[in-house]
């Protein structure tokens, strides 16, 4: 036996399982529950201008849908999803809301945008500026970002910066102070500029002048709400449904294949711990489309497994060596495995674009299970395979499920 390549196989095994039994815990607790497993409630809103006769522009609904996702954070609601739907539509999802109503009423409100003297006095508000003229600058001179603003009245405007010379003038988005600058002299035009700091202040300013120039008024079209028990209830039906079927599927592939079927056992909890990490990586919401997917990937994981290990048998029936029947079982297999995971992610990258809201979150878990699955229970359980293999640990036909009799000579 090669003690070299054995040793270093159960080190990989052992180093891995212990890092799975380290991070679990936290991997688990950190990921973030949607709202059909944590509770909570999904608005869809129905965008229009307040005022007649403005149009609703893509960039208007998306800065609404960014104030939206603000004002959710600042009533203290974790993680909220925000997003807008075609052309004049936006989607609330909003997990562990106790005070529902008071969220709703607070999150339909319009966006108000105000300039205020420094001791509160509003000056103007967003119907004062031209609608989206607010865009990122530079100063030719500093080359410090600025932000570039139009008024609909100079003779306003100028009004308003002759009152505050030698005082200053705050932003205001929905009662919040977002930024300030100081009125040193009277403005007698119709343009401005505001200097920041760094762009991405200047970018964020911008956006909020361009949407508080043009608000919106939001009408509840359609609302769904998940009870917190029901949630719970889901997600601990869905745990234990995965845990019996995965106990099955571990019992299956170690009774019919051996001993490949116990690093098909193993390699299909790494597929599982190494998807949870990269969820939480990017800061993931789980949903119970996402475990579907989730799911699925499990089953085409083990899949990739049975399909490389019935070529493998098949090479030993016909009367090859082990390692002559792993070399060509892998091979044969790796085409009809690829092809089958190229396929089912070109479908998820079709429903990522097509789709939204869960179909999407659907297609991301879908796309991220394939390729994870690939490099799991493809490339390292075939590597696992080789180094028992060529260890001379596994010398044996019945090793592999393979009956002596079933052998046929070359």
């Amino acid at each position: 036996m090669d003690w070299k390549r054995i040793s270093f196989f159960f080190l990989t095994v052992v180093i891995v399982l212990g890092a799975i039994g380290a991070t679990s815990p936290r991997l688990v607790e950190r990921i973030k529950l949607g709202l059909d497993l944590k509770g909570g409630f999904e608005i869809l809103y129905t965008a229009e201008p307040l005022t007649a006769g403005q149009p609703l522009t893509k960039e208007t609904l998306t800065q609404a849908a960014e104030s939206l996702a603000k004002r959710a954070d600042s009533l203290g609601v974790a993680e909220p999803e925000v997003y807008p739907e075609g052309t004049d539509r936006i989607r609330v999802r909003l997990a562990g809301v106790e005070n529902e109503e008071e969220v709703r009423s607070l999150m339909s409100k319009p966006s108000v945008l105000t300039f205020r003297g420094p001791d509160g006095t509003v000056y103007m508000n967003g119907t004062d500026f031209v609608e989206n003229a607010a865009k990122l600058s530079y100063d030719p001179n500093t080359k410090q970002p600025i932000v570039e603003i139009k008024m609909k009245s100079r003779e306003k405007f100028k009004e308003v910066t002759t009152k505050l010379v030698g005082s200053t003038l705050s932003i205001y988005l929905d009662d919040q102070v977002q930024s300030t600058a100081s009125v040193n002299f009277p403005i007698d035009s119709d343009s401005a500029i505001i200097t920041q700091t760094s762009v991405t202040e200047a970018t964020k300013v911008a956006k909020m002048i361009n949407l508080g120039a043009m608000p919106l008024k939001l009408t509840e079209k359609y609302i769904q709400r998940v009870d917190a028990t029901l949630g719970q209830a889901s997600l601990h039906q869905t745990a234990r449904a995965g845990l019996i079927a995965s106990i099955l599927i571990f019992i299956f592939m170690v009774l019919y294949y051996r001993a490949p079927g116990l690093v098909a056992a193993f390699t299909l909890i790494t597929y599982i711990w190494v998807l949870l990490a990269v969820f939480d990586f990017m800061n993931a919401t789980l949903t119970l489309p996402g475990i579907a997917a989730l799911v699925l990937g499990a089953g085409m994981a083990v899949d990739a497994n049975i399909i490389t290990y019935e070529r493998i048998r098949e090479e030993i029936r016909a009367g090859k060596s082990i390692l002559s029947s792993l070399k060509a079982g892998s091979k044969h297999s790796f085409r009809t495995i690829m092809d089958a995971n190229v396929t089912n992610l070109i479908a998820g990258i079709v429903l990522y674009y097509v789709g939204n809201g869960a179909i999407r979150g659907f297609a991301v878990i879908t796309m991220l299970s394939i390729i994870i699955s690939i490099l799991t229970n493809v490339i390292f359980s075939r590597w696992l395979l080789h180094l028992i293999i060529r260890g001379n640990l596994l010398k044996k036909p019945s090793y592999f499920g393979v009956k002596e009799a079933d052998i046929r000579g070359l």
